[in-house]
């Protein structure tokens, strides 16, 4: 770590490499999937260690995993392989399915779900179990997640307090993440992740009543100012970003107040009013069935959705297709992964269709949009109160170390 940046630890999100094995929308669909893959692979471990391997073959790393490869059941809807997983059956590692394990990550835009968060299971966990390593940090952690150097897509910015996937914004852009306070594995430890070098900058430019909470918020709404992100445009696809100060203590309590609220916003998201959308139904299909969702589609002029055969939603502004994450508005993402699919390797099935309440994603719909207007009206906020002129030429970096 490099003393002169802002935080002391950041890391890229969760790597699964089996992403229909371990995340489910439905807890008690993903302890059964984890259950039989469990058992499925300690199966294999048990006839691994009964094998009689060829001499000749463990003279070569390289050749006993192509031995395993050919040994091993390989149907991806028995066990999704990967060469971490093929040496640990090499080594005779049995694996302990463990309930607590069972935990929820944001794994697209506004899309929760929950994941089988392991050592083993996932390809990389990186160091996603120094920032969020228990359910109980969720109700105190935040993390500002960013798109990676060298992504395929925009840049872009979003605040959860939930273990986030590396490909946050799909396929093509990896995710960095910040977090305000990091742990022990344990979860105990805590300490917060804006250094006190950074602290000593702020309240030397601002006064001593400057908090660390307060610099996180600054980042986050700085990240999100049209301006910054345009001026910095080929910075962004190469390096960290740089965070530059600002010549006034008024300027810096406006970015602090917006990006307070911008954070609260995306990270509470299922707790904000729904946007007062329409909602027009086919009273000859019933209730319940109107309301699963198979495949959501945005109307031509992307002033409605049509949520499913019996039910449209109309009346969605236009501006809210303004708030963009990647190559999608918010909504867009919702109505992207918000579907039923199967897996065509494995046939494992994703439904997002909650039986215990049936009208989440039809009120996910209206919370998302909400947001989007919400986020629009802030950032445009942002963009007339604070400009590029308010900032000196001095910038102060996340970090510097390689991404870890």
């Amino acid at each position: 770590m490099h003393e002169d940046a802002l935080f002391r630890l950041y890391s890229l999100g969760v790597a699964t490499n089996r992403d229909e094995w371990v995340y489910d929308f439905d807890r008690s669909k993903l302890d059964e999937k984890m259950r039989r893959f469990v058992l499925n692979y300690n199966s294999e471990v048990f006839r691994w260690s009964q094998e009689v391997i060829p001499p000749h073959i463990l003279n070569s790393q390289e050749d006993i995993l192509k031995y395993i490869s050919n040994f091993v059941n390989s149907n991806p809807a028995f066990v999704k392989w990967t060469d971490r997983l093929k040496e640990a059956l090499q080594k005779n590692v049995m694996l302990k399915y463990d309930l607590q394990k069972i935990r929820k990550a944001i794994y697209r835009p506004f899309c929760i779900e929950f994941l089988y968060f392991d050592s083993l299971l996932n390809q990389r966990r990186y160091q996603q179990y120094l920032i969020s390593p228990t359910p109980s940090t969720e109700l105190e952690n935040i993390v500002v997640c960013l798109t990676t150097l060298g992504s395929e897509k925009p840049f872009m910015v979003l605040a959860t307090n939930v273990l986030p996937d590396l490909h946050l914004v799909g396929a093509g852009a990896g995710t960095q993440c910040f977090p305000f306070y990091t742990y022990a594995e344990d979860g105990s430890n805590r300490r917060e992740n804006i250094t006190d070098w950074a602290l000593k900058q702020f309240q030397s430019q601002y006064g001593s009543e400057v908090t660390k909470w307060d610099i996180f918020h600054y980042v986050y709404g700085l990240l999100h100012h049209p301006q910054y992100r345009e001026l910095y445009k080929e910075n962004l696809k190469r390096d960290l970003p740089h965070i530059p100060l600002l010549l006034n203590l008024d300027a810096f309590a406006i970015c602090v107040r917006i990006g307070k609220q911008l954070m609260e916003l995306h990270v509470n998201y299922e707790q904000v009013e729904e946007y007062p959308l329409r909602l027009v139904s086919d009273r000859n299909i019933p209730y319940l069935q109107r309301l699963r969702v198979e495949k959501m589609k945005l109307s031509a002029d992307k002033s409605a959705l049509i949520y499913s055969p019996g039910l449209t939603l109309e009346g969605i502004p236009p501006e809210c297709f303004q708030y963009r994450l990647g190559n999608r508005s918010a909504l867009e993402w919702v109505i992207d992964q918000y579907q039923v699919s199967v897996d065509k390797r494995s046939g494992i099935e994703s439904d997002p269709n909650q039986l215990d309440t049936p009208d989440y994603i039809v009120r996910l719909v209206g919370k998302v949009v909400q947001v989007s207007m919400e986020t629009v009206r802030l950032v445009n906020e942002l963009a007339q109160s604070v400009t590029a002129a308010d900032w000196l030429p001095e910038s102060v970096a996340l970090n510097e170390d390689a991404a870890v």
